[in-house]
């Protein structure tokens, strides 16, 4: 674990105030974050180094501090992966958060309030699958399938890592519920696996991009739109007048898909609630060749289409 140090330059005036004004390099945030790799790779939450403009650096727990880089901001939840120039680091073991079971001991490390370093906070996992709005200053991102917790999580915390008893990482210590006692969130390691691995292969993170805005149906929708189906995706366009049906340039345009479209399945798998297209797409790579059953004016055909990357 390491505490992560978030400085930024900001104007100084001294007094008398015609005497001299400059900038000065001051610690204006912090958080938490765990080394994932010999060579530096740390994890940390995308909102602990959302500021472009500011420094990072790390402490570790000898006491040593070492400059980072953010070599990625995830684009898609709140996971961020930072770089320090070091070698031969201690570091954690990540665990398996599908096999997480409600009930099951949850053990917190964190930097508390920016200033109590390694705390320790132990619970239990509360709830799994959870949906939250996780929001602060400008920040604002809607975390889905999130691990709930009543380890203590606090402000500084965020970054940390979410143990199990065997000292393996199961989550990614994320946000708190406000108005309420012991209620954390974290997100499921094996969500954070794809991001190291991706840093390792490509250098960055990757997701693959069909280029659609859509409404999942389900019975409700199906009889309040007179639909014929009640699964699969209907692509709408939103109310707004930058939220188009489909995206111009991208793999959906390219197919022929239209706004009204039904996607039915996804390469063979049929969209449900179980089985989303979130959650279908992210099982493939940019440049993949996918099919996609559709349904169009209630005549079934299917499309093919190469899977854009999302930038």
């Amino acid at each position: 674990m390491v505490s992560i140090i978030v400085s930024k330059y900001v104007s100084v005036i001294e007094i008398p105030s015609f005497r001299k004004m400059g900038e000065e390099l001051r610690e204006v945030g912090g958080g938490t974050g765990f080394i994932v790799s010999p060579d530096g790779l740390i994890v940390t939450n995308k909102h602990v180094v959302l500021d472009e403009e500011a420094e990072y650096t790390v402490l570790t727990n000898d006491g040593q501090k070492y400059p980072v880089s953010v070599l990625a901001r995830d684009p898609l939840q709140d996971i961020a992966i930072l770089k320090m120039d070091a070698n031969n680091l201690p570091t954690v073991k990540l665990g398996n958060s599908d096999a997480l079971q409600i009930g099951q001991t949850a053990i917190a490390i964190g930097n508390a309030l920016g200033e109590f370093r390694n705390t320790v906070s132990v619970g239990v996992i509360s709830g799994l699958l959870r949906s939250v709005t996780a929001t602060g200053g400008s920040f604002k991102e809607q975390l889905e399938k999130v691990i709930q917790t009543d380890a203590a999580i606090n402000k500084g915390n965020s970054g940390g890592p979410l143990l199990n008893l065997y000292g393996q990482v199961i989550g990614v210590n994320t946000a708190m519920a406000q108005q309420a006692e012991n209620i954390g969130f974290a997100i499921p390691v094996n969500k954070v696996k794809k991001d190291i691995s991706d840093i390792k292969t490509y250098g960055k993170i990757v997701y693959p991009f069909l280029g659609i805005r859509y409404v999942p149906i389900t019975k409700a929708i199906a009889e309040d739109n007179n639909l014929s189906v009640d699964y699969g995706v209907l692509i709408i366009k939103g109310e707004g007048g930058d939220e188009v049906a489909i995206a111009l340039g991208s793999a959906a345009e390219r197919a022929g898909l239209k706004e009204g479209d039904i996607i039915l399945e996804f390469n063979g798998k049929k969209i449900d609630e179980k089985n989303t297209l979130a959650k279908l797409i992210l099982k493939y790579k940019p440049g993949d060749a996918i099919a996609l059953k559709i349904l169009r004016n209630n005549q079934e055909m299917t499309l093919s289409a190469i899977l854009g990357e999302w930038e």
